[in-house]
């Protein structure tokens, strides 16, 4: 079966459902986390749309999850952020205004101000998730070394508010489960020993009921696709990216 499509998601959410998980919002998490408990966190760098059919998937299944929208135009789309939030599922703001600000940390947190205001507007945004920016020089959490986003009215970021040594943080960065060397910036400690080479061995682990009791998942949704022709268009695109992160990871 091929990985990263819609059919494989679907199968990844009944496999975790079988075993007891709660599935709860990051927001929800935060205020009273759950013995045994995933967070479906969704970076929409790109391609919306697909998010949307991620949130529908969910819809189906009764869970919830938290969508993280950029401010830029291929991501922030008004319509699907108010159908997404409108079937339950928290919205937040996906950041990068360190870079949209050239380094500058004092523009980056009025951009970061302005923004959370458009967002807003939509949706009470609560919580808060760096992007990546991988071309970038800057990083964005670098914002938080001046700034206190908690007088903001934001309550967290899963960056600096998660213990990952209590919580496993399985990522699709780079279009696989184990992609650390492909990663600049979507990195956490954590004293788990625990990797997967792709979906099904996850799905596997679920099954066999040895999943940790606290999950954190983060998807880029526009990387998922049951159609071949975008599929594979996306699996040739990502191997390229992959290649030139490594490097970038190699020399950083």
């Amino acid at each position: 079966m091929r990985d990263f499509t819609n059919i494989i998601y679907l199968k990844l959410l009944e496999s975790i459902q079988g075993q007891g998980f709660s599935f709860q919002r990051f927001d929800e998490f935060i205020i009273q986390s759950k013995e045994k408990s995933i967070v479906l966190r969704h970076d929409v760098d790109l391609l919306p749309y697909n998010s949307l059919q991620f949130a529908k998937i969910q819809k189906e299944k009764n869970i919830c999850g938290t969508y993280y929208f950029r401010i830029i135009p291929e991501s922030f789309n008004e319509k699907v952020i108010k159908e997404i939030a409108g079937m339950g599922h928290e919205i937040g703001y996906h950041y990068e205004d360190l870079t949209l600000s050239n380094g500058n940390i004092d523009k980056a947190y009025d951009s970061f101000c302005k923004n959370l205001e458009v967002f807003r507007k939509l949706y009470p945004v609560k919580t808060i998730c760096m992007h990546g920016s991988p071309m970038s020089k800057w990083d964005s959490k670098d914002i938080w070394k001046k700034y206190d986003y908690k007088k903001l009215g934001i309550i967290a970021d899963p960056y600096f508010d998660i213990n990952f040594n209590k919580v496993l943080y399985l990522t699709d960065t780079g279009r696989c489960w184990n992609g650390d060397r492909f990663s600049i910036r979507d990195k956490v400690d954590s004293t788990f020993n625990i990797s997967f080479q792709n979906t099904q061995q996850i799905i596997q682990a679920a099954n066999d009921g040895i999943l940790p009791n606290q999950i954190m998942f983060t998807f880029h949704p526009q990387r998922w696709n049951d159609k071949y022709f975008i599929w594979f268009k996306e699996l040739v695109i990502q191997n390229i990216k992959n290649i030139i992160k490594q490097i970038l990871v190699k020399y950083k």
